[in-house]
């Protein structure tokens, strides 16, 4: 699977991710997973031509040492449907862009 990892982060780090992450994305099922909502706007051709199977979201995981940010873009009502693809070019940048700014606001330097 395509991702973009952030590794070697420390345990005040994570906690500081974890707090970050509650107040920014939907929580998921499990402890440390969280969708990142994909704009309409960024949504390709297929994931617009579906629009029952929206939200369309990226998947944030939060592990102990870890961050994780998958280029998989899901449906949040269809587990199996060809608007599932990988990230667009902008909705890749629009991970990368959260994953930064996140960063930068919580001061993490991993």
């Amino acid at each position: 699977m395509r991702q973009y990892l952030i590794d070697e982060i420390s345990f005040l780090e994570r906690d500081n991710l974890d707090s970050y992450l509650k107040r920014t994305l939907k929580p998921g099922g499990l402890e440390g997973v969280f969708f990142l909502t994909i704009p309409p706007d960024l949504l390709g051709a297929e994931q617009l031509g579906h629009e029952d199977c929206g939200p369309f979201y990226g998947t944030v995981l939060l592990e102990p040492t870890s961050i994780r940010f998958e280029f998989l873009i899901r449906s949040a009502s269809n587990m199996h449907c060809s608007c599932i693809a990988q990230a667009t070019p902008a909705q890749r940048q629009f991970i990368l862009d959260f994953a930064d700014r996140m960063l930068a606001e919580e001061m993490i330097r991993a």
